[in-house]
């Protein structure tokens, strides 16, 4: 039992927002580095300043707006656009059960 509470504990510690902003900051930097450019030369081209780049790259710290920037350079915006799209079907019955499912305008209130 405790072996079950140990791994859930691991995969929540996995998928804090703090954790996936530092693996998607880590990303970024092994992309700035394949590519070949300093922090300096990524900052200049995207427009985001030196000190945003390196507070990204450490502590995973960025307004949405640079990190688009960033993902722009280095040609990776693909991620971006498909990000909380539907799922796709995985079966005939999903596609049988989407088309009577009515499409939610809005979220309903909840307290």
């Amino acid at each position: 039992m405790d072996n079950i509470i140990n791994v859930n504990i691991n995969f929540l510690d996995n998928v804090s927002p703090g954790s996936i902003a530092r693996k998607i900051a880590e990303n970024l930097r092994k992309r700035r580095l394949s590519l070949n450019l300093t922090q300096n030369a990524l900052a200049n081209k995207s427009g985001v300043s030196l000190g945003s780049l390196k507070r990204f790259e450490s502590l995973g710290e960025i307004s949405l707006k640079n990190i688009l920037l960033l993902a722009i350079c280095l040609n990776s915006t693909d991620e971006f656009l498909s990000l909380f799209e539907q799922s796709d079907y995985q079966s005939v019955d999903d596609i049988i059960r989407a088309k009577y499912v009515k499409t939610r305008k809005r979220g309903r209130k909840n307290d």
